[in-house]
């Protein structure tokens, strides 16, 4: 018999039962390093957050094109995934930052116009607010809004204050340059990678998740379909109309049509009403000034054809992918925004798609258990 064999006063003894009572602690102090360590992780990588998600995103919408790519260097998947993000990059980026240098530039353009005086406020007020019914205009000087020189005023003011927002984001983006490269350049190589590995880190995600892997798997295919539905519904459709207004502008000679066709393309993330935020004004001006034909070209084709990309390209792009009500997805797109930026436009109906999923499996699970009614249908 060994010493161990005896215990001491007050100390655990030694053998089956000692393990027993060692063997939660050891457990519970290497979650705890986990989870340490993982926030630990989350804090480092917080800075490229941003990029990380966007090439997280990307690999998942163009995996179907990575998979092309296999086809054509099989048996090479780096090169593969090379070529695809060489696609991307000339179809997709570059056109992107085109579209957006321009848009800049005309908005600058329309800023220095509006400071220097070249853009008439109280001219064109006078010519709209004239061509109104006489009940309209009466409704609106009652209202306070049939004042030109009070709307002179509050448009300067908003111009000040705009051409000072403009200002301070064009100096902090020439502030950040090299944030912003750095950024880039690791959101490519990112996703480079997980278009490539992306099944395989998928499956070791899921495989480490504590859930049962039945729960794992639909929350998975829940968030890859409401990724997909969701960049497809409103990228796809905004661009769309963003596009189509952007050619009827140009057709009745209007200025600055990059601008607001990408005005119409963000304002499309409103359902219905979103892309009639940009013409229907423009469409009442130019009637207004003596513009008709003009007018009802932009009349007609916000109504036939913008108003109703919507209505028969988002069931094609989307179908039942989603599952969440058109509210909430407005809901939680424009708390998204508000919170993330332009990343919020994904991650706002994602996480309502994961928020229903989950308690829906939960339901099922107590419905199953005889613990709950089943919801009806």
């Amino acid at each position: 018999m060994t010493n161990r064999d005896h215990a001491l006063p007050g100390e655990a003894p030694a053998g089956p039962a000692a393990a027993g009572t060692a063997k939660p602690l050891e457990q519970g102090g290497f979650l705890l390093f986990l989870g340490l360590v993982s926030v630990v992780l989350v804090v480092v990588v917080l800075p490229f957050l941003q990029p990380l998600l966007w090439a997280a995103l990307a690999a998942v919408m163009f995996q179907p094109l990575f998979r092309k790519a296999q086809i054509l260097r099989r048996g090479h998947d780096s090169q593969a995934a090379l070529l695809a993000l060489l696609v991307i990059f000339v179809l997709v980026i570059l056109p992107a930052f085109w579209i957006g240098s321009e848009v800049v530039e005309e908005a600058s353009r329309i800023v220095a116009a509006f400071q220097q005086g070249r853009i008439d406020v109280t001219a064109w007020f006078d010519e709209v607010f004239g061509a109104l019914p006489a009940g309209v205009r009466r409704s609106l000087a009652a209202s306070g809004w049939g004042d030109p020189a009070a709307l002179q005023a509050r448009a300067q003011a908003f111009l000040q204050d705009s051409a000072g927002i403009i200002a301070r984001q064009a100096v902090a983006i020439g502030s950040s340059i090299f944030g912003f490269v750095l950024s880039f350049a690791i959101a490519l190589y990112v996703t480079f990678f997980l278009l490539r590995d992306g099944r395989i880190v998928g499956e070791h995600i899921l495989r480490c998740l504590p859930f049962e892997r039945s729960v794992a798997d639909r929350l998975a295919d829940r968030f890859l379909g409401i990724v997909r539905a969701t960049i497809k519904g409103s990228v796809v459709v905004g661009i769309v109309q963003g596009a189509l207004g952007a050619i009827t502008f140009w057709i009745v000679g209007m200025p600055s049509v990059l601008l607001l066709g990408v005005i119409m393309a963000v304002a499309s993330l409103l359902p219905a009403i979103g892309p009639a935020i940009v013409w229907a004004p423009v469409a009442i001006y130019l009637l207004a000034t003596g513009a008709v034909w003009q007018g009802v070209v932009v009349v007609a084709s916000g109504v036939l054809l913008v108003g109703m990309i919507d209505n028969v390209l988002r069931p094609i792009l989307v179908g039942r992918d989603t599952g969440l009500p058109d509210w909430l997805i407005l809901v939680t797109t424009l708390g998204g925004i508000a919170l993330m930026g332009l990343s919020g436009i994904v991650v706002g109906p994602l996480v309502a798609g994961l928020f229903i999923a989950g308690w829906s499996i939960l339901d099922e699970q107590r419905t199953a258990a005889g613990q709950a009614e089943p919801l009806p249908r």
